[in-house]
Parts: structure tokens; sequence; C-alpha cells
């Protein structure tokens, strides 16, 4: 199976449901994984169902042969689509620069070509012995980004 054809086919059941596609994945066995994350809030069970549904209902499952898993965009998973990294926009993420820096910060902006990231880091300052914090916000163009997933706490 075509993931193109799957995603333009199976999209109107995704936005019907207030989500939206971060992957689609065919293996060799077409096994098909479809990712989705909700527009506001969270992926409920019934998203997943209603898309599993509308999925049988558009490619025959005995013509095709096919397993179907639908499951939300998992929050250890980085950003796939430019949808994810908007939705975060005020949220902390854990963003992996290439050249091995790695940084949590607030994720300010993004687009099809950069996030904007906002983050403290202890350095010197002039005029003091002492380390002090010092807020950055840095803009990365995305070829500069290994990836970006949402900073997890727990309180």
């Amino acid at each position: 199976m075509d993931i193109k054809d799957i995603r333009e086919k199976i999209q109107g059941a995704v936005e019907s449901r207030g989500c939206f596609i971060t992957d689609v994945a065919v293996s060799s066995d077409n096994d098909i994984e479809i990712a989705i994350e909700s527009e506001n809030g969270t992926v409920e069970m019934d998203d997943c169902v209603a898309i599993d549904k509308a999925f049988h209902e558009l490619f025959n499952q005995d013509v095709e042969d096919y397993a179907l898993t639908v499951t939300s965009a998992g929050l250890d998973q980085p950003f796939k689509v430019l949808k994810q990294f908007q939705k975060a926009i005020g949220t902390m993420v854990e963003a992996k620069i290439k050249g091995g820096k790695k940084l949590v910060a607030e994720l300010v902006a993004a687009d099809e070509e950069s996030v904007t990231l906002k983050y403290s880091v202890k350095e010197a300052v002039e005029g003091s012995k002492k380390k002090a914090l010092v807020e950055h916000v840095d803009k990365f163009a995305m070829d500069q980004v290994n990836s970006v997933t949402p900073y997890i706490t727990f309180e």
C-alpha cells in the first residue's frame, strides 16, 4: 500500500475527529501504523476507533491483506510535522541540535524553516566571580535540529 494514498484517503476522517496525522508507516508485510494527534487536547480511544473504522471502509482488507494500528503520537516521540511544533508553542521541549547540543527550552515559535527556543544557561558574567543564569532566545534552522520532543516533568 502507498503511504501517500493512505494519507490522502484517510485525511478527511482524521480531520473530522479534530485530529491530524503525524506519521504513516507501512511495513513490508503490509502492517500499517497511523499516528495521530489532537488539534486541541489529547487523542481519545474513540478517535482511534473511528479512524480505524473509516480506514476499513476505504480499504478492503480482503483485497489489500493488511494489519492496521491507529495510535496517538507518543509523548516520547520527536515531532514530525509542523502542526506538532505549532501546538507545542509555549511549552517546554527537549531539543537535540546538530553538533551534540541538547537543550531543555520553551518553544517560542516554529515555521517550515526554523524553531525558536528560549532557555537559560549558567555563564560567566563580566564583573562577577560567580556564574549566573543568562537567558537566550535562539532561532535554529530546521536542518540544524536533530529532534524536538515534549519535555516531561513529574511533580
